[in-house]
């Protein structure tokens, strides 16, 4: 047996069955439903002898089978409101209110055509934002939002939980020792065998400077996961959103629930290439206006983290210089000083809705 890799979306896959009136049952076409018809968003509006009408889009066909149906038939009613709002956001942006109120009974071509571009482009965030819950190896959620423009999901991006090596690059994810504490807090561990203090508190939070390297519990560590130094590896505990800004930083990361101060929020992770290919690349992102490249210089500078294609939540954090994000290197499973995990730790207490940012320039 073999396959095809498909880059068509899993909706026009499934208009192009009802479209050809094929049934596949891989992406949820069967005889039963393939002449359901559900409303996915709307188009158009107008109204004809006193009656509203609405231009349906029909979730799984083409824009050919789109029909104008009557309000009284439709039972959708928040995207009733969606539409409702997208035409009143556009018009608050062009502020050309009169010109709609002196014909109500149809819209503008190029009212319609942004509700359409909009209802499409909050189809495609959901299903990005999907996609990252399903690629997410940590507790906390992922949300997307972008109420301020039309731009849609980066084109060429791909989540990922951990460092990819670059070829030519090993990174060995397997400690070769751990410690045998029945209490990581009190007994001598690894961050003593390493001639470090224990970086957390009790109640998880950050206690040593920035500069001082983090040892965590391993893989070959006798403790539960329940240790208390067992912080980073457990990945990302609260609830982001990545959205889109409204003062043309592009897209930024903003937490949904307080962060305490001192707290681990993220780790920052990407492509690991070398200095010298991060020179090559750091011409051409200078040419573009971006900055992801994040050098591992903690004891040396061979290696650097490049989050441009490759990377999660931290690929969307913006810069600050007033930042609430504090960077600190890791070791957990590998050892080596050349290659430690970036981790991301809130300086101050982080309300519900704030922009999370660090120092591009901050050193760890």
């Amino acid at each position: 047996a073999w396959c095809v890799p498909c880059l068509v979306s899993l909706d026009t896959l499934q208009e192009l069955c009802r479209k050809e009136k094929l049934t596949c049952k891989s992406i949820g076409i069967t005889k039963r439903n393939l002449n359901n018809y559900e409303v996915e968003y709307l188009c158009d509006y107008k109204v004809v002898k006193d009656m509203e009408y609405y231009l349906v889009k029909w979730k799984g066909w083409p824009d050919s089978t789109n029909t104008w149906e009557p309000l009284q038939n439709l039972k959708c009613p928040l995207l009733l409101q969606q539409f409702s709002n997208d035409k009143h956001n556009y018009l608050s942006q062009v502020k050309k209110g009169k010109a709609i109120k002196d014909n109500n009974k149809a819209l503008k071509p190029a009212i319609a055509e942004y509700i359409v571009k909009k209802a499409k482009q909050r189809l495609a965030l959901q299903r990005w934002q999907d996609e990252l819950n399903r690629r997410k190896n940590h507790k906390g959620m992922i949300f997307v939002e972008n109420t301020v423009d039309l731009e849609g999901p980066p084109s060429d991006f791909y989540y990922i939980n951990e460092y990819k090596p670059a070829p030519g690059i090993s990174l060995v994810n397997e400690a070769t020792f751990g410690c045998s504490c029945t209490d990581c807090f009190f007994e001598k561990c690894c961050p003593a065998e390493a001639g470090v203090l224990l970086a957390y508190n009790k109640n998880q939070q950050i206690k040593i400077p920035p500069g001082t390297p983090i040892y965590e519990c391993n893989s070959r560590c006798q403790c539960g996961p329940d240790c208390p130094n067992r912080i980073v590896q457990k990945g990302t505990q609260y609830s982001l959103c990545i959205f889109r800004t409204s003062n043309g930083c592009g897209w930024g990361v903003k937490t949904l629930v307080k962060i305490k101060r001192m707290s681990f929020v993220m780790e920052y992770v990407g492509e690991v290439i070398t200095s010298e290919e991060a020179e090559r690349r750091g011409q051409l992102y200078d040419n573009k206006g971006i900055t992801y490249l994040f050098d591992l210089d903690y004891e040396s500078d061979e290696f650097t983290v490049d989050a441009a294609r490759y990377g999660n939540v931290s690929h969307f954090v913006n810069h600050s210089c007033d930042p609430n994000l504090q960077v600190f290197n890791v070791f957990i499973d590998n050892l080596d000083t050349r290659l430690p995990r970036i981790a991301l730790f809130s300086t101050r207490t982080i309300n519900a809705g704030e922009e999370l940012t660090f120092d591009y320039q901050m050193k760890g």
